[in-house]
C-alpha cells in the first residue's frame, strides 16, 4: 500500500465509524425499552448488569488489542511476516489463557453472584443457567475480539464496522421477535451473545484471508514477542485505564461524599457527556492504524498531514455537536430523564461536562490517539496519570466543599484545560513543526468561525420555543428549531471549513450519485 492509500482507507473508516455509532446509539435505544417493557424487573436487571460487566471487558485486554492493531500495520511496511504470525499467536495465547479464567470464574461465580443480588427463587434455575452461559460467550468472544483489531491493521476499519453493523441489526431485530414470541432469559442472551460473536469469527476468516504468509498457532508463541509486545501493550493499558478512572468515578465520588439520589440526578448529564463523547472520538479511532502505517513506513509529512486534517476534521465534526448539545440540553434531559423541566445544578454540570468533552476533542483526542502509535506511548501515559490524579483530587475535594454534584463537573474540566492547553497543544505544535497560533489558525480557527453563524440561529431558536413545553405532540416544532441550525451549521461549514478543492470533490461524489441513482431508475422499469 501507497501512503495515499493507506490515507484514503483511513477516512473510510472514519466515515464507517459515525455510522457504526449512529447505528449502536438508535438500535441500542430502540432495544433497550423492548427489553424493558418485555422482561420482568429482575431479568432486566440481570441483563443490565452483566452487560455491563462485558463493557469493563477493556480492563483484561492489557493493550494487546491496539498492540496487534500496531504489529499489523508495521508489518504492511516491513512485510516481516514470521514477526507477525509470533505477534499475533503469543497475543491470541494470552487472550485465550485469560478466556479460561473468565470461563471458571464465571462457572464458579455465578451462583454467589445471584445470591448476593437477591435473585427470586422462581428464577434462580433460569438465572444461573443464562449468567454461565453469558461468561462462557464473554470467554469465547474475547480471543475473537483480536481479529477486528487485525482488520483495523489492515487499514480495513470499514470492513469490520460493515460487520459490526451486521451484527447490531441482526440483534435488534431477533431480540425483538424473541420478546413477540415469548422466548426465555437464555434465548435472548444466547442471540446477543452471537451476534457478537459472529462478526469477529468472519472479521478472523477475512483478516487471516489477506494474510496467507501468516499462520497463527501456538507453536509460534513467542517469549520475546510477549517482552516487547507487553512494553507497547501496558503503556497503552495504563492509559485507558487512566481514562476510565477518570470518566467512571465521578459516580463513585458523588455516591461516598453526597448520596446515591444524587448519583440519579448525574445520570442524565453524565449519559449526554458520555454519547458527545462517543460520537467525537470516531476519527481519531480510524486514523490510529494509519498512523502507524506512516510511522513504520518513515512517512514523516504524511504523518503530520494526516494528523493535521484529522484534527481539523474532528473540530469541525465535533463543533456543531457541541452547540447543539449545549443549547438544547434541555430537550435531550427530557427526552432521557422524562423530566418537563430540568434542575438548574443538572443544567449546569450538564454544561460543564460537554464543556469538558469538547476541550477534550480539541486537545487530547486526535493527537494522543495517533502519536501512542508513534513511540510516544511512555510520556503520553505519564501525562494521562498525571491529568488522572489531579482530576480525582479536584473532584474529591470540590464535591466534599461545595455539597454538590458540580464539583465532579468542575474537576474534570480544571485538568482538561491546564493540560490540553499547556502540555498537549504545545507538544501538538512541535510534533507539527509549528508553532502553537499557526497550528490553531489551521485546524481549529475555521470550525470556530463557522460556529458563530450556528450559535445565533440555535439561540434563536431556544428564544422562539422557549414558552413552548416538552410533549410529544410538541417534538416537531422543536426538531425543527434543530433542522434549521443544523441547516445553518451546514452553510458555513461548507464555506470556512472546506476548502476550495474539498468543496468541489465533494460535488463531485454528489454529482456521480446522482447519476448512478438516475441510470439504476431508468434500467428498473426495462427490467
Amino acid at each position: 500500500m501507497n501512503p495515499q492509500d493507506v490515507q484514503q482507507s483511513a477516512w473510510r473508516g472514519a466515515t464507517s465509524n459515525h455510522c457504526r455509532v449512529a447505528c449502536r446509539l438508535i438500535l441500542g435505544l430502540l432495544t433497550f425499552r423492548l427489553l424493558y417493557q418485555g422482561l420482568t424487573a429482575e431479568a432486566f436487571g440481570l441483563w443490565s448488569l452483566l452487560w455491563s460487566v462485558f463493557g469493563y471487558g477493556v480492563l483484561l485486554d492489557f493493550g494487546f488489542g491496539a498492540a496487534a492493531q500496531k504489529r499489523v500495520a508495521v508489518s504492511l511496511s516491513e512485510r516481516d511476516w514470521l514477526k507477525l504470525s509470533q505477534s499475533l499467536s503469543t497475543i491470541l495465547s494470552v487472550y485465550t489463557a485469560v478466556a479460561l479464567v473468565i470461563a471458571g470464574a464465571g462457572y464458579l461465580l455465578a451462583g454467589p453472584l445471584l445470591r448476593a443480588m437477591g435473585a427470586v427463587r422462581s428464577s434462580d434455575a433460569e438465572f444461573l443457567a443464562a449468567t454461565r452461559l453469558f461468561f462462557a460467550g464473554m470467554a469465547v468472544g474475547f480471543p475473537l475480539g483480536i481479529f477486528a483489531e487485525v482488520l483495523r491493521g489492515l487499514q480495513q476499519t470499514h470492513v469490520a464496522n460493515r460487520l459490526a453493523i451486521g451484527g447490531l441489526l441482526a440483534n435488534a431485530i431477533l431480540i425483538a421477535l424473541g420478546l413477540w414470541l415469548g422466548w426465555g432469559l437464555i434465548h435472548l442472551f444466547l442471540i446477543s451473545l452471537l451476534c457478537v460473536l459472529l462478526p469477529d469469527a468472519l472479521a478472523g476468516i477475512l483478516a487471516l484471508r489477506q494474510l496467507p504468509e501468516v499462520q497463527v498457532n501456538p507453536r509460534h508463541f513467542s517469549r520475546e514477542q510477549l517482552l516487547k509486545t507487553s512494553r507497547f501493550s501496558l503503556f497503552v493499558w495504563a492509559s485507558t485505564m487512566n481514562h476510565l478512572l477518570r470518566s467512571k468515578t465521578d459516580q463513585l465520588v458523588i455516591a461516598l461524599l453526597l448520596s446515591l439520589p444524587a448519583v440519579a440526578l448525574y445520570q442524565g448529564s453524565g449519559k449526554v457527556a458520555e454519547m458527545m463523547s462517543t460520537v467525537t472520538r470516531q476519527v481519531g479511532d480510524a486514523l490510529t492504524p494509519a498512523a502507524a502505517y506512516l510511522h513504520a513506513d518513515s512517512q514523516a509529512s504524511e504523518l503530520r498531514d494526516l494528523f493535521l486534517q484529522g484534527l481539523r476534521i474532528t473540530v469541525a465534526l465535533s463543533t456543531p455537536i457541541y452547540l447543539l448539545a449545549a443549547f438544547h440540553l434541555d430537550l435531550l434531559l427530557w427526552i432521557l430523564t422524562g423530566d418537563a423541566q430540568a434542575n438548574s445544578v443538572v443544567w449546569v454540570t450538564g454544561q460543564i461536562l460537554l464543556l469538558w468533552c469538547y476541550q477534550q476533542t480539541l486537545t487530547h483526542v486526535v493527537f494522543r490517539r495517533l502519536f501512542v502509535m508513534c513511540g510516544k506511548e511512555r510520556p503520553l501515559m505519564w501525562q494521562s496519570l498525571a491529568e488522572t490524579l489531579l482530576n480525582i483530587g479536584l473532584s474529591i475535594g470540590l464535591t466534599f466543599w461545595w455539597q454538590s454534584i458540580l464539583g465532579v463537573a468542575v474537576g474534570s474540566l480544571i485538568p482538561a484545560v491546564i493540560f490540553g492547553w499547556l502540555v498537549l497543544w504545545p507538544w501538538a505544535a512541535r510534533e507539527a513543526r509549528l508553532n502553537v497560533r499557526v497550528l490553531f489558525r489551521h485546524t481549529l480557527q475555521p470550525a470556530l468561525l463557522s460556529a458563530m453563524p450556528m450559535a445565533a440561529a440555535a439561540f434563536l431558536s431556544n428564544h422562539l420555543t422557549a414558552a413552548t413545553p416538552f410533549t410529544a405532540a410538541n417534538l416537531g416544532l422543536h426538531f425543527l428549531g434543530i433542522s434549521v441550525t443544523v441547516g445553518v451549521g451546514a452553510l458555513a461549514s461548507w464555506h470556512w471549513v472546506l476548502s476550495e478543492g474539498e468543496r468541489q470533490r465533494i460535488g463531485v461524489r454528489i454529482q456521480q450519485s446522482w447519476h448512478a441513482l438516475s441510470r439504476a431508475a431508468q434500467a428498473k422499469p426495462q427490467s
